[in-house]
């Protein structure tokens, strides 16, 4: 059945792939973004691939009557929420412009949904809610409590969307638990582009592997891991999008608030990705080990198997092929 999705913060790396996949499955699309961590471009590239228009609203979700507007003007159906700041780091040195932007884009755009009478919302939050896992690979179930303020945000927001969906059980909600996304669309055409200085590792290996940086630094080699680098659960960027899609058609049938882990369920050293990268690239990436990072952990791995069988969803794609991918959305 044909919707009309939503999404805040649609024009990033992670919504742009969203809207893509949401087209592929026959839905129509429409993003309101500020374009300060991203630019439209993505999401006419989108348009030109799919053949498909989508309705982009360059605005704030901190305003709920923009919000409101446009879920009423649009016949909005169900809303995923991407709109936040989100680099680990930053939020270190920037705590307060991160609660006030994350938690704020959150409650407005609820609070819009709520007036406008759409009731379906998928979250994206974030495995940074675990903090340091007392094991790995991590089910849904195990306890939560983030190391830094992005996290925090984020287990902050599942909190409220939990008890909003008590209060009121028109209210359908799921918050999805990213892993670490890489890779891009196969056809090169959308990829991720951060604005100014990347925070995440794969575009910092491509910034290597095309000239721009001449190394990559690893934060610390003596963790209680196999090569001692960190481990972490990566996952294609189109896998973990079609798992937006899975979310957002499976609310049609649920009521209340579930949570998901989107991720391979296998972890990736730094190292071992950065040789899939040197592999799919056939170049050399130069790296040294430094200090690990405050607030940094050894190993993050998810458990996906809830998703698995209650969204129907898994994921298709390997390290290798979201290596190659990114490599062509460099070179293109």
């Amino acid at each position: 059945m044909s919707e009309t999705v939503l999404v805040t913060g649609g024009a990033g790396y992670i919504g742009s792939h969203t809207a893509l996949a949401l087209i592929a499955a026959g839905h129509k699309v429409v993003v309101i973004d500020n374009f300060v961590n991203s630019k439209p471009d993505a999401l006419v590239e989108v348009s030109e691939m799919t053949g498909h228009e989508i309705v982009i609203v360059e605005g704030d979700a901190r305003d709920p009557k923009l919000v409101e507007h446009v879920l009423v003007d649009n016949d909005v159906n169900a809303v995923i929420h991407m709109a936040a700041l989100k680099a680990v780091g930053e939020s270190v040195e920037m705590p307060l412009e991160y609660y006030g932007n994350n938690l704020e884009t959150a409650i407005s755009t609820l609070g819009a949904m709520r007036n406008a009478g759409v009731w379906r919302f998928v979250f994206s939050s974030s495995a940074t809610v675990y903090g340091d896992p007392e094991s790995n690979p991590i089910p849904e179930g195990a306890g939560i409590g983030a190391t830094n303020p992005y996290g925090m945000t984020k287990e902050m927001i599942e909190v409220i969307v939990r008890d909003l969906a008590a209060s009121d059980d028109r209210w359908k909600i799921t918050a999805l638990r990213y892993f670490n996304p890489v890779g891009a669309h196969e056809s090169g055409r959308i990829s991720e582009a951060p604005v100014g200085k990347p925070n995440n590792l794969m575009p910092m290996i491509m910034e290597v592997a095309t000239g721009k940086r001449d190394k990559v630094m690893v934060f610390g080699d003596d963790w209680p891991t196999p090569d001692g680098t960190g481990v972490r659960d990566y996952i294609h960027i189109m896998d973990l999008v079609e798992g937006h899609v899975a979310a957002v058609e499976h609310l049609e049938n649920q009521s209340g608030y579930d949570v998901f882990n989107l991720g391979q369920g296998k972890g990736v050293s730094v190292l071992e990705l950065i040789r899939a990268v040197e592999q799919a690239t056939g170049k050399t990436i130069p790296y040294e080990v430094t200090t690990r990072r405050t607030g940094d952990i050894a190993e993050c791995v998810a458990d996906p198997t809830k998703a698995n069988e209650v969204l129907g969803w898994r994921t298709t794609r390997s390290i290798d092929q979201a290596s190659t991918d990114a490599w062509n959305s460099q070179q293109s």
